[in-house]
């Protein structure tokens, strides 16, 4: 009995998904036409009232434009000096961060490639130094 078993298990092809009865299909299908044309129809609102808020506000814009023109640049440049301003002060404290560590002793991140180029730069001095001399 387990031997015809494991026989017939060996003959049939291996799938990975058992076939779906063609109800499921259909309400699949269904499912996914529903979805895709309440988007398309959604899409096509958004379409018209982007054209019509366009058409509105154009005219709009065109007799306001030598008032909201410099108005957008100067708010630009404002919100840009804040930010740029916000991460000096950042970029500041961590250095001043690293530096009171490297200072107390503690071994900030860095801190040993720092060593070795010091080491190096010592080194480079003294050889100078003794070519200068001779």
């Amino acid at each position: 009995m387990a031997d015809t078993r494991y026989q017939y298990q060996q003959h049939q092809p291996h799938q990975l998904h058992p076939p779906h009865p063609p109800s499921r299909q259909i309400v699949k299908a269904a499912t996914a036409v529903t979805a895709g044309g309440s988007l398309l129809v959604l899409s096509g609102l958004t379409l018209a009232g982007t054209v019509i808020a366009l058409t509105v506000a154009t005219p709009l814009l065109v007799i306001f434009s030598p008032v909201l023109v410099p108005a957008a640049v100067t708010l630009f440049l404002i919100f840009s000096g804040f930010l740029a301003s916000g991460g000096f002060g950042v970029a500041a404290v961590t250095v001043l961060s690293w530096i009171y560590r490297y200072m107390t002793g503690r071994k900030p991140p860095g801190s040993d490639q720092l060593e070795q180029a010091k080491l190096k730069l010592t080194g480079k001095v003294r050889e100078m130094k003794d070519k200068a001399e001779q």
